[in-house]
């Protein structure tokens, strides 16, 4: 595409994707070239979260004009390009737990102001959620029962053959699902409207003038509004003052009804994301193991303070008892020598706790 393959950057850092970055002439009226980002899905990835639209790039294309601050579209032969946000993440800015500027925090206020008016009828991107995960209109009990659905399903059942003596050490098993569906039952029904679903500082971009850009749009779905700004404070980590006015300032952009219940329902939701992330999280920290060249006690010993942080946080919510920290270590060492093991590679170290 680039005519000098020197130019072309990449494979940048990222999960889902493989992604290269190719600078093109610009269009008309653009003097200097502009990079485009040229991605394609990584075969055999685990996925945490649904996906409920065929194609990022078709969204983002039926979103022109109704969303600021989102990437630009070409199509390069059969390759669909996305224009490369030159900038800095939100993230890189202000990292998490810090509080952003003001500026900042009102174009997040607007975007969910624009989300809101995207209606599931008025999209005309191709959805494949399938009709096991889609709740009906307005069923916000309906709409998490299947978030969860797909966490046990999709994320606990589906990776039990590898991690099921690691869950079991943890206290983690079928049971904690039932604790989960009564503890965040009974929300008020709100009137779906779009959702980005990931809307954490590593997602926004801001560009040399101050503004920001929503990026990374795969997780997107239409659902219950209040979903969509749990996730996102769970995931910002605000300071409590900051997060006290986003949540405000949130009220006043949603749709009619769209915050009904909010005071009630909010700690449900965000009860949700801490459970679902002690799945999610066990099998990355485990995982994140074997990447390592040797894995020794003190390496095993930050990953066990990881996954203890994350089960005390959902406790109540999983109605589970956290095991001492030497026991959460023990269990990630028992777990990483059996599957150095099974595949016939020697631990690069004494592991503590080791069968």
């Amino acid at each position: 595409m680039s005519g000098d393959a020197a130019v072309v950057e990449g494979p940048l850092h990222g999960y889902h994707h493989e992604t290269y970055v190719v600078p093109l002439p610009g269009r008309p009226g653009e003097a200097e070239p502009v990079r485009w980002k040229c991605r394609e899905p990584r075969p055999g990835l685990l996925w945490f979260d649904r996906r409920c639209f065929a194609s990022e790039e078709e969204l983002l294309r039926a979103l022109q004009g109704r969303i600021e601050g989102i990437p630009d579209l070409i199509q390069a032969g059969s390759a669909g390009l996305q224009r490369f946000i030159e900038g800095e993440t939100l993230g890189t800015l202000y990292g998490s737990g810090g509080g952003i500027p003001s500026s900042l925090l009102g174009q997040i206020v607007s975007l969910f102001g624009q989300l809101a008016r995207v209606r599931p009828d008025s999209l005309t991107a191709e959805r494949t959620c399938t009709s096991v995960y889609r709740a009906a209109e307005g069923d916000s009990d309906g709409f998490l029962e299947r978030l969860i659905l797909f966490t046990e399903e999709e994320v606990y059942q589906r990776n039990m053959p590898d991690f099921k003596g690691l869950f079991y050490d943890l206290g983690l098993d079928g049971a904690s699902f039932g604790k989960l569906r009564e503890h965040v039952s009974g929300l008020t029904r709100r009137p779906f409207h779009l959702l980005h679903a990931d809307l954490h500082r590593e997602n926004f971009v801001v560009d040399g003038v101050g503004r920001l850009w929503t990026i990374d749009w795969e997780l997107a779905m239409f659902g219950d509004p209040l979903y969509d700004l749990a996730t996102h404070l769970y995931l910002m980590r605000y300071p409590r003052d900051q997060e006290d006015r986003m949540i405000e300032q949130w009220r006043r952009v949603v749709t009619p009804r769209g915050s009904d219940g909010w005071e009630k329902d909010l700690p449900k939701l965000l009860a949700f994301k801490r459970a679902q992330s002690v799945f999610t999280d066990v099998i990355r920290t485990a995982l994140s193991l074997e990447e390592e060249r040797t894995v020794d006690a003190s390496l095993l010993a930050r990953a066990g303070d990881r996954i203890q942080q994350v089960l005390n946080a959902a406790t109540v919510p999983l109605g589970i008892k956290v095991p001492a920290p030497e026991s959460v270590t023990a269990a990630l060492g028992r777990w990483y020598e059996e599957r150095a093991e099974s595949a016939g590679v020697m631990a690069g170290a004494a592991v503590p706790g080791g069968a």
